[in-house]
């Protein structure tokens, strides 16, 4: 059995040590466009996650510290990109630029959306909620129409970017 090395209260403890230790769960990685007064919109996120299957949500968490966070928040429609493995460099050019658009394919949807082509999956989302999550805000989005294709997750796990490895 292995033993736990460390145990601590994340409210009293260094902010990193908590941000280290939630970089042990092992996430997909996507990214979030909107379309903006001044253009497309993109920005690197692991937050997602599947809320409910009928109807069909989703969730993600964009950071209020971010200056891309705005344009999310008052964003009545917004697309989440699953990337697959040879998306890498898109992944760090959005984590980069919220207007790094020129790394990849794109098309613009029928409310306007930018919508990255070749992930692995993407959910084209109409806001319904959005919600206090500390420093972060939860969004929640009906999706309204979904794209995708067999294919290797780009993976993100303890700061690392990465393969899916099957046992």
């Amino acid at each position: 059995m292995t033993k736990m090395t460390q145990s601590f209260d994340p409210a009293q403890a260094d902010s990193r040590a908590f941000r280290d230790a939630l970089g042990r769960f092992a996430t997909g990685v996507t990214v979030i466009t909107c379309a903006t007064t001044t253009g497309p919109l993109g920005i690197t996120a692991n937050s997602f996650s599947s809320v409910s299957l009928h109807p069909p949500l989703v969730l993600w968490s964009p950071a209020k510290s971010s200056s891309r966070y705005p344009f999310f928040m008052a964003a009545d429609h917004f697309a989440i990109h699953v990337l697959g493995t040879e998306q890498a460099a898109i992944c760090e050019a959005f984590a980069r630029s919220g207007d790094a658009f020129g790394a990849t394919d794109w098309t613009v949807s029928e409310t306007g959306v930018p919508l990255i082509e070749g992930c692995l999956s993407r959910f084209e989302c109409r806001q319904v909620a959005a919600h206090d999550g500390g420093d972060h805000s939860i969004l929640v989005a009906h999706v309204d129409r979904v794209s995708t294709r067999e294919g290797a997750p780009l993976m993100f796990h303890a700061g690392r970017y990465g393969a899916f490895t099957a046992r």
